[in-house]
């Protein structure tokens, strides 16, 4: 089960050269400009025993490239090896190999047993440091260490918070297409340190992950009947949240964590309902003889998307949290699905079935600056990164094979697969991890 043993020591490690002012940035991301040329950068191997901080730099390289927004620095390029990260760079050095900015660090284990990994940020041009910050650990979570400090690196930057320190839920399937087997599973954002979360044979749908703790819903058919179970990820306790015939998505949380919302099917029709996760009361939202469903809140929890065929093929709709003002915001042609809000609160991702594609877009909340961001046989249910720059759904082949995970920023340039084990649909991002 997951535990919190990560310690974070944000501290600034100065004395070498000056600050620059907080909000200057190398990296200046606008989705509206397309593909950000990437930023060189260098990451050296840390300062270790063993082959610990090549390790450690390794995953934050990887998670920068990852972005689109950083391009690392070959190592075999590198001029200057450094042996004493307390000291400047020979920025030189650096320059002529054209990384503008370069990352140095140290791991060393603490007399208590834990790790404590430090690193250094500097700007090769200007000569100077942009930050620096040092971290303890259990030498266990020393994957977790590194999406940390990648996130650092990219907030200090970009000007905006990092996604690295991440996790995603998915369902995991094996066997073949027509006895497939599918379970509950968690991994790192970059795919390691997968694990299962359930192990029986019945049939796991859409997990959801809460907005502010590590906490999960998703949908079982245990014995064949549908039910929606509530999974604390730290403890591994799990609770029914009710017994939904009918229902074909797991429920969404509220940005509180404290409800959460759904569809329920009744005498032929779907409405969306609220549950108060304490008291278990429901509350209707939608009363039309269509099918409504796939509702997703606001991050400010003042509105909700939600999917309706009320206009004769599914199309999405925006009302306010309390079922008011109910209005279409999708016009393009095609069918549009599993509408999902922004933590940003700027866009809503949706899925799109048009010309016998199904592709993956973004809107603005009032439907306008419709964009597609990526087109395929069979593409499905994106979920955001809590930074809201980046998108990961489902690929489904046309071939006896099983769907794969797939990543995505906002400019539709940067689209990579995440590796799994075997076959992976419907991802949920989680929030950062504290």
């Amino acid at each position: 089960m997951f535990r919190r043993t990560l310690l974070r020591m944000l501290v600034v490690l100065t004395g070498l050269a000056a600050f620059l002012p907080q909000a200057w940035a190398v990296v200046e991301i606008n989705i509206n400009k397309g593909n950000v040329e990437p930023l060189p950068i260098a990451v050296t191997d840390f300062v270790a025993s063993g082959d610990l901080g090549q390790r450690i730099s390794d995953v934050i390289a990887a998670d920068l490239k990852r972005s689109g927004l950083f391009a690392p620095v070959n190592k075999q390029a590198f001029i200057e090896k450094i042996s004493n990260p307390d000291q400047a760079p020979r920025f030189d050095d650096w320059k002529v190999i054209n990384a503008q900015a370069l990352v140095t660090g140290r791991v060393t284990q603490e007399g208590d047993g834990r790790l404590r990994a430090e690193f250094r940020l500097w700007d090769t041009f200007a000569g100077q440091q942009l930050t620096g910050q040092q971290f303890y650990t259990q030498p266990e979570n020393w994957r977790r260490v590194a999406h940390i400090i990648a996130d650092a690196i990219y907030e200090r930057l970009t000007g905006e918070k990092g996604y690295f320190d991440t996790r995603i839920v998915y369902v995991a399937e094996s066997g073949p297409k027509t006895a497939r087997k599918r379970q509950l599973a968690i991994m790192d954002q970059d795919g390691f340190n997968a694990r299962a979360l359930t192990n029986s044979n019945d049939l796991v749908l859409t997990p959801r992950f809460s907005p502010n703790r590590q906490e999960i819903t998703y949908m079982s058919f245990e014995g064949d009947q549908p039910r929606v179970y509530l999974l604390q990820l730290e403890t591994g306790q799990r609770e029914v949240v009710g017994n939904f015939p009918g229902m074909t998505f797991a429920p969404r949380f509220s940005p509180d964590g404290q409800k959460v919302i759904m569809s329920l099917q009744q005498e032929g029709n779907s409405n969306i309902y609220t549950m108060d996760l304490r008291s278990r009361t429901t509350t209707r939202l939608t009363s039309t003889a269509a099918i409504d469903t796939s509702p997703s809140y606001s991050p400010d929890g003042s509105q909700i998307v939600f999917e309706s065929d009320r206009g004769g093929r599914p199309q999405l709709y925006v009302m306010g949290a309390d079922g008011s003002g109910q209005r279409r915001i999708s016009f393009g042609d095609g069918s549009y699905s599993t509408p999902v809000w922004s933590p940003r609160g700027d866009l809503i991702a949706f899925t799109k079935q048009s010309g016998g594609k199904f592709s993956i877009g973004v809107m603005k909340t009032d439907g306008s600056g419709e964009r597609i961001l990526t087109s395929g046989f069979h593409n499905e249910g994106p979920t955001w990164a809590p930074n809201g720059r980046v998108l990961m759904f489902f690929r489904q082949g046309a071939g006896a094979g099983g769907p794969q995970i797939y990543s995505i920023d906002l400019s539709g340039y940067n689209e990579q697969p995440v590796q799994t084990k075997g076959f992976a649909s419907d991802p949920a991002w989680s929030p950062l991890l504290e």
